[in-house]
């Protein structure tokens, strides 16, 4: 799929302001959309969105399918009548760049059980045609993922293999007994996936009023303890008692001398081929009904992927598999049709990876922190682009934010980007992103970090480590901060203006508000 060339920011919903100790669905989206089209920006890139597990990893879900249900915003069940504005306000704390995830989860349950059973009881045993309709067009994960969270929390969140092997097996009856045993909370999950995904759907119909177009994120593999390997055991290389037999990772890279060990089990490619791909094609029907676009992480899995056996300590002794390559695509564009997907092909490239991206016509993904290495021939220098067909950004969530990498950079690498952006460094972060923005890549999209000019302390992840991880968050304040009218002059200079194709109007708008 052809994209259309336009400006964007990188920035996950918890990172939004809010009174909950984490961002949410709430006010502040709406504002951020706001901020989006008040700079001529037309893409909205997010990170997963699916209930996280220890660590907050958005990478490491409990659900393939569902979403984050903390992400739910109080305010707005305010103004559905689902809680009193009291009940809000005593669950309010103040904003900080940090998100506080133990009493966000703590003051949230509170609230979301009461409104949970407002819901049910203004129902008053009336069928709600807009729930019932939810359940019924997600039946094919939602009713495996309620059970399962269900019993996860009744069993103290343990991996799902130690749980009473009736139900670690899905053995019929005790399926059966534990959903009766669990119904109530059972129900209460319904609702929050319910209420999550028509707070989302109305945020992103929000963004696409303004012509903002919204990139998920599907990270290749999913979480051992999740509800997709419980409920499909067969197509992940778990033993029958459901341990991990063999688990995903990367070689030694930029990140880590000692590769990165992911631990997610594996896929039985054989078996899911054999089911004609039908769990991955739910998958991505999915996605596409959430976003606009989605960027497939770790895309060179697909061709081939890291094998590491599950007990192993690193990632280094492991061995390269060949992947479902052209065949699950093939099968997920016959049944879904145009796919709108970009290609996260960092870290070891093939020439094999190369041809199924581009045999799919997907565009590739250049990081200009990798470009300065003080070879003219780094193919992440936008001389080098190769085409237009590709995703500029200064940095994804994984790197630092651009004035923390410049300031422990390599002296080599501090001069070449002096040089190539022609400037003292000062403003680095500044004179990258005017790098992307003006080169010929389709897409440029930048983390909010980088508009902002902070920090290392501002960094959203650091791979290979657990601590201090996925907490970044903003202010009202610092979002104001943000220089929008040399934003709005440079969406306009480089063609990524998508509502009106720069003309003078652009220069003079710059010049008449630097003057005021």
């Amino acid at each position: 799929m052809k994209f259309r060339r336009a400006c964007g920011t990188l920035v996950h919903p918890t990172s939004f302001p809010s009174a909950y100790g984490i961002g949410d669905l709430g006010p502040a989206a709406y504002r951020f959309i706001d901020f989006l089209e008040g700079t001529h920006q037309s893409i909205w890139q997010v990170l997963p969105l699916g209930p996280t597990g220890y660590g907050n990893s958005p990478y490491a879900s409990y659900s393939a399918f569902a979403g984050n249900h903390y992400l739910i915003s109080p305010d707005i069940l305010v103004s559905k009548g689902l809680i009193d504005a009291s009940e809000a306000e005593a669950i309010r704390t103040p904003v900080t760049t940090r998100v506080d995830y133990e009493r966000a989860y703590a003051v949230k349950e509170a609230v979301f059980k009461k409104a949970s059973a407002r819901f049910y009881g203004q129902l008053n045993g009336t069928p709600n045609a807009d729930f019932e309709a939810f359940k019924k067009n997600n039946a094919y994960w939602l009713d495996d993922y309620t059970l399962f969270i269900a019993a996860l929390e009744a069993n103290g969140r343990q991996p799902w293999n130690t749980w009473d092997k009736g139900l670690a097996q899905r053995r019929k009856k005790s399926m059966a007994d534990w959903r009766k045993k669990l119904s109530d909370h059972i129900d209460y999950h319904y609702w929050l996936q319910f209420e999550f995904f028509t707070q989302w759907m109305a945020l992103k119909e929000y963004a696409n009023s303004k012509d903002i177009h919204v990139v998920g994120d599907i990270p290749i593999f999913v979480d051992h303890n999740s509800s997709d390997v419980w409920s499909h055991p067969g197509y992940f290389e778990v033993d029958k008692d459901g341990n991990r037999l063999l688990v995903a990772g990367v070689p030694p890279d930029y990140f880590s001398a000692t590769g990165q060990l992911w631990g997610n089990p594996l896929y039985k490619w054989k078996a899911l081929e054999k089911d004609n791909f039908s769990w991955w094609v739910e998958r991505f029907r999915q996605m596409f009904v959430m976003y606009d676009a989605i960027r497939v992480d770790h895309f060179r899995g697909f061709d081939a992927y890291w094998e590491v056996q599950a007990d192993a300590e690193t990632a280094i002794n492991g061995r390269w598999v060949k992947g479902p390559g052209r065949k699950l695509f093939d099968t997920i564009l016959h049944e879904l049709g145009d796919l709108p997907i970009i290609a996260e092909d960092l870290g070891v490239i093939t020439p094999e990876v190369v041809e199924l991206r581009d045999g799919f016509g997907f565009p590739g993904m250049k990081i200009l922190q990798f470009a300065m290495s003080g070879d003219p021939a780094n193919s992440f220098l936008p001389h080098n682009f190769d085409t237009s067909n590709c995703v500029v950004y200064t940095g994804t969530h994984d790197n630092d934010t651009t004035r923390g990498w410049y300031a422990k950079a390599p002296q080599t690498e501090q001069h070449w980007a002096r040089e190539y952006t022609r400037s003292d460094g000062s403003q680095i972060h500044l004179e990258m992103i005017r790098l992307g923005i003006m080169s010929a890549a389709d897409m440029a999209i930048f983390p909010l970090q980088d508009f902002m000019g902070l920090e290392t302390e501002h960094r959203m992840n650091l791979p290979g480590t657990t601590v201090d991880n996925w907490i970044w968050r903003y202010t009202d304040g610092m979002l104001a901060r943000v220089d929008a009218a040399y934003l709005r002059h440079m969406v306009g200079i480089s063609n990524r203006n998508t509502r009106a194709r720069q003309t003078d109007t652009n220069i003079v708008e710059l010049e008449t508000e630097q003057a005021n």
